[in-house]
């Protein structure tokens, strides 16, 4: 690849987001300075849709080979305990009721190119989400309508930097009842599991979270919208929601540690990055997004 220079658009007090593709940015002197440094990339890539999108995307054959070969460059920038999340959504058949295999097929290339370990598998699922695709679902009735993506945490050692204390969420009702009232029907159950008198009455700071991140992104981006409106630029249209950022960031890094997003979109990676006091860096190839993501920060001086 041919070094070239990076245009920085804009800096926050903890990162740095550059107008560019992520294919010009990796043979960069900046990005070379970051091979091993990296704690977290977290990204959603442009999806291999069957028809193009504004934000640019590829499909097929060639998109597996794209994303197969970017694992090995992300690979080298993560420190030795760094993580990757990945969310990549589902693809339809164009004119079938069939959904395409491409979306797993990139994920496992780029687990494979990468030699990551794959650490776990999540699903975000968007209870807000219209139905759809809609000659399937709307119109024949003959699928229910998509409301799910898969997102891959991978990482380059099977046990890389992580602790679920830092992303616990709070104890259900009947937890609660049960912690008050330490009364539990212990025993062996069916599947021979033996559970113990006492197993479940520690209390802690909270339950740990399961892996289907439940929630929408139509309530958390209204300073986002306001700005890009008022300033006529385009609202991006995959947007990830700052909720799904926030759960991977506290999950996997702490404080001062880098995050990176090499797809920023709208830069939420960026936003919640901020907000939870990581470095980070975002690399968007569209100006107008960039533009537009200016709008998720205070920036520390006009122009900057």
């Amino acid at each position: 690849m041919k070094e070239k220079k990076l245009q920085l658009s804009y800096t926050t007090q903890y990162g740095r987001c550059y107008c560019s593709t992520i294919e010009d940015a990796l043979p960069s002197k900046t990005f070379k300075e970051l091979r091993g440094k990296v704690d977290l990339i977290l990204t959603s890539p442009p999806f291999p849709l069957k028809r193009k999108k504004k934000y640019g995307n590829f499909n097929g054959a060639e998109y597996i080979e794209w994303i197969g070969d970017l694992a090995v460059e992300f690979w080298g920038l993560l420190k030795p305990t760094g993580s990757i999340v990945i969310e990549i959504g589902n693809a339809w058949e164009p004119g079938k009721p069939s959904m395409s295999t491409v979306p797993t097929q990139a994920l496992l290339r780029f687990l494979q190119s990468g030699r990551f370990t794959l650490c776990q598998e999540f699903v975000w699922f968007n209870n807000a989400r219209l139905p759809g695709p809609a000659q399937w679902v709307n119109i024949e009735r003959i699928r229910v309508k998509d409301s799910f993506t898969k997102i891959w945490w991978m990482s380059k050692s099977e046990r890389p930097k992580a602790n679920n204390k830092r992303v616990l969420v709070e104890y259900s009702d009947s937890m609660k009842r049960l912690l008050s009232t330490r009364k539990y029907n212990s025993g062996k159950r069916p599947s021979e599991h033996v559970i113990g008198k006492h197993s479940f009455f520690s209390k802690h700071r909270g339950a740990i979270p399961s892996n289907v991140l439940v929630g929408s992104n139509t309530n958390s981006s209204q300073v986002y919208y306001d700005y890009c409106r008022h300033h006529k630029l385009p609202i991006h249209p995959a947007r990830m929601p700052s909720f799904v950022a926030d759960f991977f960031i506290k999950l996997l890094t702490t404080k001062d540690d880098l995050v990176l997003d090499p797809f920023g979109g709208s830069n939420v990676t960026g936003a919640s990055a901020e907000e939870l006091g990581r470095n980070w860096i975002t690399v968007e190839a569209k100006v107008e997004y960039v533009r537009g993501s200016r709008g998720r920060f205070k920036l520390r001086k006009a122009g900057s």
